[in-house]
Order: C-alpha cells, then sequence, then structure tokens
C-alpha cells in the first residue's frame, strides 16, 4: 500500500461524509463539494493501485 492508495481513500471517506453533512442540513453545495472529492480521492486511489501493480512486475 503507498501513501497515493492511502490518501485517496482518506479523500473518499471525507467526501462521503461531506456529501451526508450537505444532506442534513440541505445544502446542495456541500453535497455536490463531497461528491467530488470523493471523485478526486477515487483517481488518487487508483493512480496509486496502478503504481503498486507496475512496481509487483
Amino acid at each position: 500500500m503507498n501513501k497515493d492508495q492511502v490518501q485517496g481513500k482518506a479523500k473518499e471517506v471525507a467526501g462521503k461524509v461531506q456529501q451526508k453533512a450537505g444532506e442534513i442540513v440541505g445544502s446542495k453545495s456541500q453535497q455536490v463539494k463531497g461528491v467530488a472529492k470523493q471523485m478526486d480521492g477515487n483517481v488518487q486511489k487508483s493512480y496509486g493501485d496502478a503504481k503498486e501493480t507496475l512496481k509487483d512486475r
């Protein structure tokens, strides 16, 4: 597991929390920001996964 995988997963979790908080308080802006953060985290985690795959070869 590398830094990008860990940071990406952390961003995904933070985005989910932000999205749910936005739903609770009725803030579409926070919901959208949360989804964007989740996507950013997913991209970073995928990049980390690719690095690990190449490292293992």
